[in-house]
């Protein structure tokens, strides 16, 4: 069983689209969009366990330029 989350990201102005193009290639991203609110970009995100999607939060979404901030969320099965 896969772990998901949505990760919602906030950029630098005028970055989102940028931004959200460079998360899709991303392995474990199974969607990227840009959107308008609080934050800039929505994404989509699974991995084997907790501890690898975070790691992929952190290594990878992170690391993508014009990144200001990201809030995770983890899906749950109620």
């Amino acid at each position: 069983m896969t772990v998901q989350a949505y990760i919602l990201v906030q950029t630098e102005v005028g970055k989102a689209a940028d931004v959200a193009r460079a998360i899709a290639a991303i392995k474990g991203v199974t969607l990227a969009e840009d959107v308008t609110g609080p934050y800039d970009v929505i994404v989509r995100a699974e991995g084997p366990t907790v501890d690898e999607l975070g790691t992929l939060v952190v290594s990878s979404i992170q690391a993508v330029p014009g990144i200001t901030r990201t809030l995770t969320c983890p899906v749950v099965s109620l």
